[in-house]
């Protein structure tokens, strides 16, 4: 039979990537916590979407983030084992969001999430997202770690996942130049 728990978290302490044990609220086990519920959104997101490459461009996405987790929670020196983010991966984000920027409608005002199934999906993505970065900023302050593309890449994701939202509105039928003010 295989069983789905070890019991080893029952003290509040955790094992990293590389030796030794933390405590559960140690800054680098929330960013890892905070980077796994970004991808559990966007796995919502993924699964709600009606335009095509919105699926394609978020599968790659969590994969990047399994990446990312795995480079903040191992210790500092084993990072360096664990370093896929690069700058190549951020200039990957940058042109998802370059090419999919025309094809969508920037409305003059702010927008209030839930015009759409997905769309609102893509904005809870986008805020966990933000929150993931606060995270993974606080650790690059601290000088826990020394990626800075891990920073880059965050930042960009939730622009991406903006542009994601539009995009799952816009395909949804959402024409906001029409919307009526109040």
């Amino acid at each position: 039979m295989t069983r789905f728990y070890t019991k080893k978290g029952d003290t509040g302490y955790t094992s990293q990537l590389g030796k030794g044990r933390v405590p559960k609220y140690d800054q680098r086990i929330e960013a890892v916590g905070a980077i796994d519920e970004a991808n559990a959104a966007i796995a919502l997101a993924r699964s709600m979407s009606l335009a095509p490459e919105t699926n394609n461009i978020l599968l790659v996405v969590q994969r990047d983030l399994y990446q990312i987790m795995a480079e903040v929670s191992t210790t500092p020196d084993n990072a360096i084992r664990f370093r896929t983010i690069t700058a190549e991966r951020v200039t990957w984000l940058e042109a998802q969001t370059d090419e999919l920027s025309p094809r969508v409608i920037v409305p003059d005002e702010f927008i209030v999430p839930g015009d759409s199934k997905a769309g609102a999906a893509m904005d809870l993505a986008r805020s966990v997202v933000r929150r993931a970065e606060r995270q993974v900023a606080h650790l690059w302050f601290l000088k826990k770690l020394d990626n800075p593309e891990l920073l880059r890449y965050m930042n960009r994701l939730s622009s991406l996942c903006f542009v994601l939202e539009l995009l799952e509105n816009q395909t949804a039928g959402i024409n906001y130049p029409t919307l009526a003010k109040e």
